[in-house]
């Protein structure tokens, strides 16, 4: 009896162990899998905030870019056409004649040049802002930027929008009119293009941009040779708001550059930008 009592107390203490033992490693499994979840959870979380951090510094550095475009217009916009026009006025204002008359026909032309010089002043001043984005909206941007690039006669751009505009959200914006100053800027120093086409299409699932030319063109395998370019760097910024970006070239047949952005009321809706 006493050797049975004995057997059936071993049996118990093993039973116990095991169970302590499958407990031990449940609760162990328990333990590494939280401690593996959240050094998933933090890698996460640092992996979004260098995202987040790598957007804003793009989207700044796109601003940079987009006042430095437009202080270089008013630079050459002040020299060619206002200091002209002023220095014009005082030359004129500062020969007298004896005619009474060509003196006030003088002083008549005078203040229509110098009506002329403040308001394009005036419009200067607007474009300085970079809230005339924001405030403007991109279709109407995109239409005085093109309105002030025909006027200079080195290109000539056309404007084509397909459906009702509507807003993309002011980053967005942002990155895509840079990409459309970059397309001008690459037509014209480096593809010697006359002529640009721009499309775009507003749509409830797409938003497409379509800017063509008939530039030079060139070999697109050398996108890969030249990771720092500006077209390379239009490329990168579609990315940057979630847009699918091509370009199309061949020698001598110019470019097209399309951007594409899919479901994008939802995507406004989403990050609140509606």
């Amino acid at each position: 009896m006493r050797k049975e009592g004995l057997d059936i107390n071993n049996d118990i203490i093993t039973v116990v162990f095991i169970a302590c033992l499958f407990f031990a490693l449940i609760v162990s499994f328990l333990i590494f899998f939280v401690v593996l979840y959240n050094r998933r959870q933090a890698r996460n979380r640092r992996e979004k905030a260098d995202l987040q951090s790598h957007y804003k510094q793009e989207l700044l550095k796109t601003q940079i870019e987009v006042q430095d475009q437009t202080l270089s217009y008013i630079s050459r916009e002040i020299h060619d056409n206002i200091t002209q026009v002023l220095s014009f006025v005082k030359l004129s204002l500062g020969v007298k004649t004896a005619d009474p008359e060509q003196n006030r026909a003088k002083i008549n032309e005078s203040r229509e040049l110098l009506a002329q010089a403040i308001n394009d002043l005036r419009d200067l001043s607007k474009s300085l802002s970079f809230d005339s984005i924001k405030a403007m909206g991109l279709t109407n941007t995109l239409e005085r930027e093109i309105k002030r690039i025909n006027n200079s006669g080195l290109i000539t751009v056309t404007l084509q929008v397909d459906g009702e505009a509507y807003t993309l959200g002011e980053k967005r914006e942002l990155v895509i009119f840079r990409i459309f100053q970059e397309s001008v800027n690459n037509a014209l120093k480096h593809a010697n293009a006359k002529q640009m086409k721009v499309e775009l299409l507003y749509s409830e699932k797409v938003f497409n941009l379509t800017i063509s030319d008939n530039g030079e063109g060139f070999d697109t395998r050398i996108l890969n040779d030249f990771e720092g370019s500006g077209l390379n760097n239009m490329l990168n910024r579609a990315k940057l708001i979630g847009a699918k970006a091509n370009i199309e070239s061949a020698v001598g047949k110019g470019c097209r550059i399309s951007l594409t952005l899919d479901e994008v009321i939802q995507q406004i809706y989403a990050d609140g930008t509606y």
